[in-house]
C-alpha cells in the first residue's frame, strides 16, 4: 500500500483537493485534527488542552491503520503524525510522547512516501469554526510546517495556485502515473 500525504498550511485548499481525488475514485483519508476541534466546540483555545496533540495523533494512527477498500493500491492522506510536530512546534509545545512514538513508528516503518504533495496557500483565509488563524499566523505555520518535512527527509511536491481539478490532475499524475485514467485506479 503506498501512502500519499497531501499537505501546506490552514486555508492552502487541501481538503478541496482530497475531496476531487475522491470523486475520482481514489482512497482518501479525512485530516484528524479538523474533527478533534469539531469535537469540543465550546473549548475556544482548543490548542491548550492537555490532550490536543495525542487526541490528533490517536485519530490520525487509527485512521491510518483502518482497513482499505479492497484492491486499494493507494491512499491519500489529508495530513499526517508529520504536520502535528510542525503544530506542536508552532504552538511551542513540548512534543508528546505518543507523536514522537508515532513518528518513530513511521520512520521505522516508511508508513508514508517520502514525496509529499504541498499545497501553496491561496493568499487568503476564510475563517470557520474550527480553523481561527490569522494570515500572520498562517505565513508562520507554513515556514514551520516546510521546514518540519524537510528536516525529517521529505521532499516536497509544491502544489501550485490553480483550479481544484488542475492541482488535483498533478497530484493524481503523481499517484497513478499520466498514462492511468481514474477509472483505473482500483485495478
Amino acid at each position: 500500500m503506498r501512502r500519499w500525504i497531501v499537505t501546506g498550511t490552514p486555508g492552502a485548499g487541501k481538503t478541496s483537493i482530497v475531496d476531487e481525488l475522491a470523486r475520482r475514485g481514489h482512497a482518501v483519508v479525512r485530516e484528524a485534527a479538523t474533527d478533534v476541534v469539531a469535537a469540543h466546540p465550546a473549548d475556544d483555545e482548543h490548542w491548550l488542552r492537555p490532550a490536543f496533540l495525542d487526541d490528533i495523533v490517536s485519530l490520525q494512527r487509527a485512521r491510518e491503520l483502518a482497513p482499505a477498500p479492497p484492491g486499494t493500491s493507494h491512499q491519500v492522506f489529508d495530513r499526517s503524525p508529520v504536520c502535528t510536530l510542525a503544530l506542536a512546534r508552532h504552538l511551542e509545545r513540548d512534543v508528546p510522547t505518543l507523536l514522537a512514538d508515532e513518528l518513530a513508528r513511521i520512520e521505522r516503518e516508511r508508513t508514508y512516501e517520502r514525496r509529499v504533495f504541498y499545497v501553496e496557500w491561496l493568499g487568503f483565509l476564510t475563517p470557520t469554526d474550527v480553523r481561527q488563524i490569522d494570515v500572520e499566523q498562517t505565513l508562520a505555520f507554513d515556514r514551520t510546517h516546510r521546514s518540519t518535512y524537510t528536516e525529517l527527509g521529505y521532499e516536497l511536491v509544491d502544489v501550485p495556485i490553480a483550479t481544484v481539478a488542475e492541482r488535483a490532475d498533478l497530484v493524481e499524475s503523481v499517484l497513478v502515473g499520466p498514462s492511468r485514467s481514474a477509472a483505473s485506479v482500483h485495478d
